[in-house]
């Protein structure tokens, strides 16, 4: 594995985990493996602890949630840790597989702001949240999903899947997906993509194009628009932000069954 995604998060998780590996009899040594094996750091440490007899058949007895909306669809479910904004998901340091919905504004096709901007933003300029999305995937196993065509793919050197579905391997262990949340409730398509790490098996998705549809004009710019109304394009019905960002409880409950699958 590419350690460079593994920084003060592996450093903080493998402090935590040593503290329960002391009890077990572990030696120091065999620490230094489980850095590139997250699934069995998750395993031995959860036997540590208490929490695991025998096979992991069941999945793990928890999956934390990570960059998730306040008091929405991630909370009140059994067997589910959010973080939301308040508590800051950059600083989880495990011990469970995740489900991380990192921010998107700064990878996207509007990275810059959009076209009326008056201070141009900086592409990737999140505050570490991909970064750290990445790293706790990595570390602890799970999925991890953005809009399809964010260019953090390409700058953390993630395969680029296709619009036609299936799942592409990278390097290191994971697997990229292009899949669209309207085959899963969204009112529109929304092509979404998903890296996952450390899962048993990966799903067959509901491949292709769904039959949402586009919900806004997408103008570049408000003269373009000016200019497409006065020659008479008919406005479609766009969303409200918090449709646009709603995850469909079916494509919720698909994200969790991969998290729930970790080895």
């Amino acid at each position: 594995m590419n350690r460079e995604w593994l920084t003060e998060l592996e450093r903080r998780a493998l402090r935590a985990a040593q503290l329960a590996d002391i009890e077990s009899g572990l030696r120091p040594e065999q620490y230094a493996g489980w850095r590139y094996w997250p699934a069995e750091c998750l395993e031995s440490g959860m036997r540590a602890l208490g929490a695991l007899e025998g096979p992991m058949a069941g999945g793990p007895a928890m999956i934390a949630a990570l960059y998730v909306e306040t008091a929405g669809v991630y909370f009140d479910l059994p067997g589910v840790e959010p973080w939301d904004e308040t508590r800051d998901a950059r600083t989880y340091a495990g011990p469970w597989p995740v489900v991380a919905h990192p921010p998107c504004q700064r990878w996207g096709r509007y990275w810059h702001g959009g076209p009326s901007v008056r201070v141009r933003k900086i592409r990737g300029d999140d505050g570490g949240c991909f970064r750290a999305a990445l790293s706790a995937v990595r570390l602890w196993g799970g999925v991890l999903e953005h809009p399809e065509a964010s260019s953090a793919w390409k700058t953390f050197g993630l395969p680029v899947p296709t619009r036609g579905g299936g799942w592409i391997a990278d390097l290191d262990g994971g697997w990229s997906c292009c899949v669209e949340q309207g085959h899963y409730g969204h009112r529109a398509r929304k092509a979404t993509w998903l890296y996952a790490f450390g899962v048993r098996a990966l799903p067959s998705l509901e491949w292709g194009p769904s039959d949402g549809a586009r919900l806004d004009e997408g103008f570049y710019s408000a003269e373009e628009s000016r200019a497409r109304r006065a020659a008479g394009q008919v406005p479609v019905e766009r969303l409200s932000r918090a449709e646009r960002l709603a995850t469909p409880l079916p494509f919720r409950d698909l994200l969790l069954r991969i998290a729930g699958s970790v080895r």
